[in-house]
């Protein structure tokens, strides 16, 4: 448990920094509305702010309530996810906006344990909608908060095993200001989000500097401490971007793998990197037949994906077919539709360099 006094120098020190030297500024901050809440915590998660921000105002220009994200199609809502990844995030979205738009009302659940029982909703993000749209004395212990308290009070355990973890939502919790939890978790988060930096933090500038363990040990670039280190798994993904006239095959992903519903060219998976003289053979893509019938186009460069847990080594290879040929689990769709269906970054960005 965090003494007494150290609550109140912690409070007091961090209160007085968010007033004065804070200029984070985000839309979607001191507001109290749970739909705008929910959906910038959803587009957060494993998001930079830079790059979530924009989406979170082409999600909220598109879907003023509740109402209107759970009525439109998936297709719709994944074109406009499309590049922001983690695509199970965006899958949760729809179905919890469907169920508080159609089983409750449009109405958010007010208290931590409805909020958890909603698809895609866990601690963190409970503990962020309820503090800051209904003022539930709840901490909120995201990355952020974690750098900080592990620096602040020297905690040596591992924060990405379970009594790390614990410990650290233990004293979030102590330290929590139960009368504006909504002010006092923004503004941890905003200190290890602009002072508190996992990288190259402004010790200088930081409320805590005298106080904290971590500078004083010199131990500020060792915290927080992980025990698990990712392993990296490398695929190698070979797609073929055939066209007839105005039209490509392409299928939609099925099953539970990477980029679920999300669509892709004909795709031909390798253990290990193919040779050139294989991708340009229509064996290798099991289209014999069309010898003769096909004009090679181009091979791209390999592009590199990485992903948390894997890295994705791709190339693209583009025929002009003379015949429109069927491919099983694959359909024919002209240009106007293939732009309105969503792809894996990998595939846009390979698309905006061929027609840039």
């Amino acid at each position: 448990m965090v003494e007494k006094q150290h609550k109140v120098w912690f409070s007091r020190a961090l209160k007085k920094w968010h007033l004065v030297k804070n200029t984070r500024s985000m839309p979607w901050k001191g507001i109290k509305d749970p739909y705008k809440i929910w959906l910038s915590e959803i587009i957060l998660q494993q998001t930079r702010v830079e790059q979530g921000l924009a989406y979170f105002n082409s999600f909220v220009n598109a879907y003023p309530s509740i109402h209107d994200l759970a009525q439109a199609t998936d297709n719709e809502v994944f074109k406009r996810w499309e590049g922001l990844g983690y695509y199970s995030r965006c899958r949760n979205l729809i179905k919890t906006a469907r169920e508080i738009s159609f089983d409750k009302g449009g109405v958010f659940p007010s208290s931590k344990e409805g909020l958890l029982a909603l698809k895609g909703i866990g601690n963190y993000t409970a503990a962020a909608i309820g503090s800051f749209a209904f003022g539930l004395p709840l901490a909120v212990v995201d990355g952020n908060v974690l750098r900080v308290l592990s620096r602040v009070f020297g905690i040596s355990d591992p924060v990405d095993l379970p009594a790390g973890r614990l410990r650290i939502e233990k004293i979030a919790t102590d330290l929590l200001d139960s009368k504006d939890p909504a002010s006092y978790n923004q503004a941890i988060m905003d200190l290890g989000a602009t002072v508190c930096k996992p990288k190259q933090p402004l010790c200088s500038t930081c409320p805590f500097v005298l106080k904290c363990q971590a500078h004083a040990h010199d131990q500020v670039h060792l915290l927080p401490i992980k025990a698990k280190k990712l392993k990296q798994r490398e695929r190698f993904f070979y797609y073929l971007l055939i066209e007839h006239k105005d039209m490509h095959l392409v299928r939609q992903r099925k099953g539970n793998d990477i980029w679920q519903d999300l669509h892709e060219f004909i795709l031909r998976e390798k253990d290990e990197p193919a040779e050139q003289r294989d991708l340009m053979s229509l064996d290798f893509w099991g289209l014999s037949a069309l010898k003769g019938k096909v004009k090679h186009l181009s091979l791209s460069e390999e592009m590199v994906h990485q992903l948390t847990h894997q890295k994705i080594r791709c190339r693209v290879l583009h025929l002009k077919s003379a015949v429109q040929t069927e491919v099983e689990g694959y359909a024919w769709k002209r240009q106007v539709e293939i732009a309105q269906l969503a792809f894996p970054r990998l595939i846009t960005r390979y698309l905006a360099q061929e027609h840039g």
